[in-house]
């Protein structure tokens, strides 16, 4: 079995390797810098205006939609939120260096651009049952928008792989991992914390997009003023320290001679691999979630959804980011038995004894928990596109169970399998953003010569 289980996980890491090479790399960051030119740097016209949007000033309770734009952007941020800004942090700077995080806040930067042109496009062609439930995200966009239904189901068959991945075991594994370092025998207990979790995310998603919003709603805000707590902490007591840790992140991404070899490429194949991951700018899956926001104006929800990159990756990443390079624990200095999770935990136990290797691993429990909740909704809702209705509940049982799969099996073969299918059902989604970029423009021009900001 171990065999079996070591020939999946190197055979898969080429495959990853592969997916996420140059045209992969050029395909996210080039899509996002060309729509940030598009939009003319929505990113920064449309900043303030996202705040006034998710504090209810614009909410109005007659509106089509199941959720506030503080719920939809709650529910997105607790997929985004997730273990990506603990162990893939980690892991992009053991694999990539620290010139790994500078590319992490490249794809931050111009994936608010996607976002925002994905969630705007998502509610504009979103679907309102009879009910008033939705069902939105590329899928609909690309059958109703492009009129090319073949691409959406494509999108929607790679978007349900991912959610098992990205989603869900990929989360369930570094939890194990995370509570393995604080609690040594916690590692031999992984059957029974799968099925903890999994009876536990059973409960909630069986709810639908309500339930989870009112979850997600409660416990981003709490698990981000823990975690960021603690690193503030870290690095208010280590304040003369962050200069050098900047100054070496930009040094091993953009210089050569400091990198050395092929340095720069593995922190860029990293940093961007690890970026979307975190953030999921340009994947498409966030739209999903937006769509279901209560508003008449599609451009309201696009730019809630563009805040979701900055708060994940420009904020929570780079806290973790310096924590991990303003403690030394990484290069020759990492300890070689540490990764992922695992490694985040010993930089904050290193800089707050036990205290800090706890709210890790707290965090961690948070943060996944949430994160497989809204990754089940993106799942079923792929299934009840390509399926229809009758396939939800099916849907949810296959989901629960792979939790316990996720807590059980290595952490680099999990990885390994979340880098291929995120890159999958990027694809479709990507296109459907070039296509209609232009009318994205359109939309936001007309809604802000109609709005006094």
């Amino acid at each position: 079995m171990n065999n079996l289980l070591d020939s999946l996980t190197q055979w898969s890491g080429e495959v990853a390797g592969l997916a996420w090479g140059v045209p992969s790399i050029v395909l996210l960051v080039g899509t996002g810098l060309y729509l940030t030119i598009r939009l003319r740097l929505i990113q920064l016209r449309g900043f303030k205006h996202a705040f006034q949007l998710i504090s209810g000033r614009y909410d109005k309770s007659t509106d089509p939609g199941e959720v506030t734009h503080f719920q939809a952007l709650s529910t997105a941020l607790s997929a985004t939120v997730g273990t990506g800004n603990i162990a893939g942090v980690a892991t992009a700077i053991a694999l990539g260096g620290p010139g790994a995080v500078f590319w992490m806040w490249v794809t931050a930067l111009v994936g608010m651009a996607s976002k925002f042109t994905s969630c705007t496009l998502a509610v504009k062609y979103r679907h309102v049952h009879s009910d008033g439930s939705i069902s939105g995200g590329p899928m609909y966009t690309l059958a109703n928008a492009l009129n090319m239904k073949w691409l959406g189901v494509l999108f929607a068959v790679f978007a349900l792989i991912a959610s098992f991945g990205i989603g869900n075991m990929v989360q369930a594994n570094s939890v194990v991992g995370g509570l393995g370092y604080i609690i040594p025998a916690a590692s031999e207990y992984k059957l029974i914390i799968g099925v903890v979790m999994a009876v536990m995310v059973g409960l909630v998603i069986i709810g639908g997009i309500k339930r989870i919003a009112k979850v997600a709603s409660r416990i981003v805000p709490f698990m981000a003023i823990l975690y960021c707590g603690a690193a503030l902490l870290i690095l208010v007591l280590n304040i003369e320290k962050i200069p050098d840790a900047l100054f070496t992140i930009f040094n091993l991404a953009l210089n050569p001679y400091a990198a050395g070899g092929g340095a720069i490429g593995a922190a860029i194949q990293y940093g961007v691999a690890r970026g979307v991951f975190s953030n999921e700018a340009g994947l498409g899956s966030a739209p999903m979630a937006h769509a279901a926001a209560r508003t008449s104006e599609p451009v309201r929800e696009g730019l809630v959804a563009m805040l979701g990159p900055f708060i994940d990756t420009i904020v929570i990443c780079s806290m973790t980011a310096l924590v991990i390079v303003i403690m030394g624990t990484w290069g020759d200095a990492r300890p070689a038995d540490l990764n992922g999770a695992a490694l985040s935990a010993h930089a904050f136990e290193m800089a707050l004894g036990t205290f800090g290797a706890w709210v890790v691993g707290f965090g961690l429990i948070f943060f996944a928990f949430s994160t497989i909740l809204a990754w089940s909704y993106y799942g079923d809702r792929s299934a009840e596109f390509l399926f229809g209705e009758r396939a939800v509940l099916p849907y949810r049982i296959i989901y629960i169970v792979l939790v316990v799969v996720g807590a059980y099996i290595p952490l680099n073969l999990v990885w390994n399998f979340a880098d291929i299918a995120n890159i999958l059902m990027a694809v479709p989604n990507l296109i459907s953003l070039v296509l209609l970029g232009g009318l994205a423009k359109k939309l936001a021009d007309d809604y802000f010569s109609r709005t006094d900001l």
